[in-house]
């Protein structure tokens, strides 16, 4: 059974909520993706778990998609957030998109049968590789109406990192010049159409195949990274948003040489060039590290970018629960376009 909400309600982002679906309590358990210790694509597995219990402000919500990023990659690796991890078997995974099954309260912004998406709080609670997940209230969102939930999965964590990274870091405004490493990664997708949208000269890097799509999206120009190294071709940049880091090519130290006296390096990769303030302010030039900061707010704004068709977010391929190892194999081998995504259940 389905209900319909007055066609003036919003949500406390602002973001119009269309239709709320009937939910019934939740089980005990729930399949999820687990692994036992830090290791290879191969330590994940699919068992059965408890439900997570909902506190304080957390919303409990039925998983129906689940975004694959390079933090869970990394965490499950021993690197990432997985210091933080508390005890095993872990839960890996940050986006989700699904309905609401349990809010704080009566009156909640987001009560039962609303459908959001957004990034749950691991590795301090479980991860979204499962059929439920927990997480804070202000992470979350009404969910795109444009969207399904499997493309509503692949936007929370990447596209949020791109409007903190291009806004909120970078302040992207008519005439500045930004060049942008990785522009067809998760993030990088989302950054260039963010910069572009807001009236910046974006040059972006990427692979040829990937040029043609890039410059739909926004990119002024494009640098195809194999063939043409990006310091003999740009200067003067205002703000290097530096997806990639000193693991390959040593693109951050090069990256130094194309800015302007005074300009910004954003360093978004953690763990791959520890020196990068020092050289940074030997090169004369600003630097920062940067981590992704949850956002329910920032996800109503781009909620709204996406319905409207300002901006898009493209899914490369959706793999089962059961095939998550396959999925960070593919994500791991560092060429995906856009986003990778896990379907859990039926929307």
């Amino acid at each position: 059974m389905r209900f319909r909400l007055p066609r003036s309600a919003t949500t406390r982002n602002g973001s119009v909520v269309a239709e709320r679906e009937a939910v019934a309590a939740p089980p005990e358990h729930m399949r999820a993706v687990v692994f036992d210790a830090p290791g290879a694509p191969d330590a994940l597995r699919t068992e059965t778990v408890a439900v997570p219990s909902r506190v304080m402000d957390e919303v409990l919500v039925r998983v129906v998609a689940a975004g694959v990023n390079p933090i869970d990659a990394k965490t499950r690796a021993g690197r990432g957030v997985s210091r933080g991890i508390g005890a095993y078997p872990a839960v890996p995974g940050f986006d989700f998109s699904g309905i609401v099954v349990a809010s704080p309260f009566e009156a909640h912004p987001l009560p039962p049968g609303t459908p959001v998406y957004g990034m749950a709080a691991v590795p301090r609670t479980s991860g979204s590789y499962a059929e439920y997940v927990v997480a804070p209230s202000s992470a979350l969102a009404t969910k795109p109406q444009s969207l399904s939930h499997v493309e509503a999965a692949a936007v929370p964590l990447a596209a949020l990192a791109a409007w903190q990274l291009v806004v909120e870091t970078a302040l992207a405004h008519e005439g500045q010049r930004i060049l942008i490493h990785a522009g067809s990664g998760g993030v990088g997708h989302f950054a260039v159409q963010f910069a572009a949208y807001f009236g910046a000269h974006v040059t972006a890097t990427c692979s040829a195949a990937n040029a043609p799509w890039l410059r739909e999206l926004g990119a002024q120009v494009v640098i195809d990274y194999t063939t043409t190294r990006f310091e003999d071709v740009v200067s003067d940049v205002d703000v290097v948003i530096d997806l990639v880091g000193d693991a390959h090519a040593q693109t951050g130290p090069r990256s130094l040489r194309v800015l302007r006296p005074g300009g910004l390096l954003v360093v978004v990769p953690t763990g791959v060039w520890p020196a990068y303030a020092e050289a940074a302010a030997t090169a004369g030039v600003r630097a920062t590290a940067f981590t992704v900061t949850p956002d329910g707010t920032a996800l109503g704004t781009i909620a709204r970018l996406l319905d409207s068709g300002a901006i898009q977010v493209y899914v490369e391929k959706v793999f089962e629960l059961d095939d998550a190892a396959t999925a960070h194999r593919q994500l791991e081998e560092g060429h995906t376009r856009g986003k990778l995504v896990l379907r859990v259940s039926d929307g």
